[in-house]
C-alpha cells in the first residue's frame, strides 16, 4: 500500500503530508514517479537498454530528458560509472541490483521501497548491497523500507518491524506489542 499498487479498505496513507488515498489514477501514477523508488527482489532492468538508459528510464517516465549527469553520479557513487554502455543483460546480478538501486534513486524519492533487495545475491555482494543502501539514505536523506527474510546482514538499523500473521510488531518493544500507524 506504501507503494500506491494497492488501495486501503479503511483509513488512509499520507506521505509528506499528501492523503494518497484521495488521488486519481494519473496522480497516483505521478506521484509514485516522483515520491517513490522501487527495488525489486530481481533487479528487473531492461535487457536490451544499457545501463545508462535503465537509470534514465524513471526521468524519462517523467518528462526530464537531461538527467544524464544525475545518473552517471548516482553509477559513480554505486561504482558502476565503467559499465554505463554496457547491456543490463552482460553485467553480473550484484551489479545489476546496484544499477536498480540507481534507477530507484534517480527521482529522488521521499521513500525507497526495497522487496527482498539481496534475496538472489550471494553473501558478499549482499553486504556490499546493504551498505550501500545505508549509506544512499544517508547521503541523501531517504527512508529506506526493506522488506527481507534475512534480517541479520542488515544489521543495525534505525527501526525493525516484524510483520507475523497479519500483525507487525516492532522489535525493540516487548514481545507482542503491536504497532499502529
Amino acid at each position: 500500500m506504501i507503494g500506491l499498487l494497492d488501495h486501503p479498505t479503511k483509513g488512509k496513507i499520507s506521505i509528506d503530508g499528501i492523503d494518497t488515498t484521495t488521488l486519481n489514477d494519473d496522480e497516483i501514477s505521478s506521484f509514485r514517479n516522483k515520491k517513490l523508488g522501487f527495488i525489486f527482489q530481481f533487479s528487473n532492468l531492461l535487457t536490451d537498454l544499457s545501463v545508462l538508459e535503465n537509470v534514465l528510464l524513471p526521468m524519462q517516465i517523467a518528462g526530464n530528458h537531461t538527467a544524464e549527469k544525475d545518473a552517471m553520479d548516482l553509477l559513480k557513487i554505486v561504482g558502476l560509472e565503467n559499465q554505463v554502455r554496457k547491456r543490463a543483460n552482460k553485467i553480473s546480478g550484484g551489479q545489476a541490483q546496484r544499477v536498480a538501486i540507481a534507477r530507484g534513486l534517480i527521482n529522488k524519492p521521499s521513500i525507497v521501497l526495497a522487496d527482498e533487495p539481496t534475496g538472489n545475491l550471494d553473501s558478499v555482494t549482499s553486504q556490499t548491497i546493504v551498505q550501500l543502501m545505508k549509506s544512499m539514505a544517508k547521503k541523501l536523506n531517504q527512508t529506506f523500507i526493506i522488506v527481507t527474510h534475512d534480517r541479520q546482514h542488515f544489521g543495525d538499523v534505525d527501526r525493525v518491524i516484524t510483520i507475523k500473521d497479519g500483525k507487525a510488531f516492532e522489535d525493540d518493544l516487548p514481545s507482542e506489542m503491536e504497532i499502529t500507524a
